[in-house]
């Protein structure tokens, strides 16, 4: 382009949508496999959320002739999950959720930070791969190994007992009060070096002309962290956030399951094990599928509503 001249803006292309679409057929045809999965697999199976609804009792006339004949009760199913276990329900979900956000939203990020300052590669590697291997782990071994470790012939125990700190073994999965901070800390343990590996390709992407220019100013170590890395994944951080919000009434399913037991009931009930106990182990599918949407429901109002103050605060947002 000569000197002086400015750059003339595209015009829209005159064809019209018929004649892209058919330009672009084979591209389009690519898509359907994908969409053909998002249907069946994402969508469809939302048809059912019209059970919380009804009155649904399975037959064998087909699960469509039963759905669509089942007699409409409108909103009874929510308001008698709010008049019993709501209160107990929402309390052991949000405590365990709560207490898991606050150690599991930080550990990664300072994971991703001191693995940053590590120079020693090998060091660094062991230390990366030691921490996301337990994500990789099923539920059932690892809650075999918090069983194992802290029963009352527990490693924990007896480490406990022999610096005196306690008296006699502490039966950790007789107690409610303790079953909130066991799963908090195996949710981080288990997730955290994953998550890591997200903020890790954030801080990959810093401009190292910055710690360059910090280091000729006098800046140590933590004032490049606090005035460098930080700031700049910032919006990884936000992004981090908002889905952590989102997912605060999806406090885990497996490890309360396997964990859990009779005696604590009281404490390890969450939603998604009280919908799966009601609405398949005692075939209270219509209350099971309201307490899920209940669930659902509540989950996008939080994204959303995390997402809006996000942006308003930090000119970040996931949508």
């Amino acid at each position: 382009m000569a000197k002086g001249a400015t750059a003339k803006p595209l015009k829209p292309s005159g064809k019209s949508l018929g004649k892209r679409l058919w330009n672009q057929r084979y591209l389009f045809l690519l898509m359907i496999p994908a969409l053909v999965w998002v249907i069946l697999i994402c969508y469809a199976p939302m048809t059912g959320l019209y059970m919380a609804f009804t009155n649904y009792r399975p037959s064998q006339n087909g699960y469509w002739y039963d759905l669509l004949n089942a007699p409409f009760v409108g909103l009874d199913w929510f308001e008698y999950f709010f008049d019993n276990d709501f209160k107990m329900i929402m309390r052991n979900t949000l405590a365990t959720s709560l207490l898991t956000l606050l150690f599991s939203f930080p550990a990664p990020i300072l994971i991703a930070v001191f693995l940053n300052e590590v120079k020693n590669i090998r060091v660094k590697k062991f230390v990366q791969t030691a921490s996301y291997l337990p994500y990789f782990i099923s539920w059932v071994i690892a809650s075999n190994i918090f069983l194992t470790f802290l029963s009352g012939s527990g490693v924990v125990n007896d480490l406990l007992v022999a610096l005196h700190i306690i008296d006699e073994p502490i039966l950790f999965f007789q107690k409610g009060e303790y079953f909130w901070w066991i799963i908090a800390f195996a949710n981080t343990w288990k997730n955290m070096g994953y998550n890591a590996i997200i903020y890790l390709a954030a801080i990959s992407g810093v401009d190292q002309g910055l710690y360059e220019a910090a280091e000729v100013d006098g800046a140590n170590r933590v004032q490049k962290i606090w005035h460098i890395t930080l700031p700049a994944i910032r919006g990884t951080i936000c992004i981090m956030l908002i889905l952590a919000v989102g997912g605060i009434l999806t406090t885990g399913f497996e490890q309360q399951l396997l964990m859990g037991n009779n005696a604590i009931l009281n404490y390890s009930d969450v939603l998604d094990t009280y919908a799966y106990r009601y609405g398949l182990t005692k075939g209270m599918y219509s209350y099971g599928t309201a307490v899920g949407m209940f669930k659902s429901v509540v989950s996008f109002i939080l994204v959303m509503c995390a997402n809006k103050i996000t942006s308003k605060l930090n000119d970040t947002a996931l949508f």
